[in-house]
């Protein structure tokens, strides 16, 4: 069996600083969702915490026009939480991180049908094709006799 080196070891170890960095990652996690209650829009999806060091909460967005708009607020949102959370909190700090931006598009539905000629000329390709060319062929074409009559239901 392979020792594991010493510097792993101390950082696997309760001593060591794996609690510390899961500590960290937990308080941050509580300040992110704190935040996003306290920030509302379409900016709340546009921001995270990013870290918190010397008593400053470090926050990224998307852009440059959400982190102007975090700006206008941060001193409110830096009294909300030291009010509510993180009363040592002395500053916020706004950076844009364009890795953020993720762009969420959503598929489109299939708006594509095939005609009663074009499923004709379909069937009579795949009468010429046959094997398996010929089946797919018609059983494209009645998808498109099918499709027709589920929308006259």
């Amino acid at each position: 069996m392979k020792k594991l080196p010493q510097d792993l070891c101390q950082l696997l170890h309760a001593n060591g600083q794996l609690p510390e960095i899961a500590e960290k990652a937990e308080l941050l996690n509580q300040l992110n969702n704190e935040l996003k209650q306290l920030v509302s829009g379409p900016v709340v999806d546009q921001l995270k915490v990013a870290n918190l060091r010397n008593n400053v909460l470090v926050l990224e967005t998307s852009a440059a026009i959400w982190a102007t708009r975090i700006n206008f607020q941060k001193a409110r949102l830096l009294q909300q939480l030291q009010l509510h959370t993180l009363p040592m909190l002395t500053a916020i700090e706004v950076k844009v991180n364009p890795g953020l931006a993720v762009s969420k598009t959503e598929p489109k539905a299939n708006n594509r049908q095939i005609s009663e000629t074009t499923a004709h000329h379909l069937d009579a390709l795949a009468d010429q094709a046959g094997g398996e060319l010929g089946q797919k062929l018609k059983r494209l074409a009645a998808l498109a006799s099918r499709r027709r009559q589920s929308s006259e239901d």
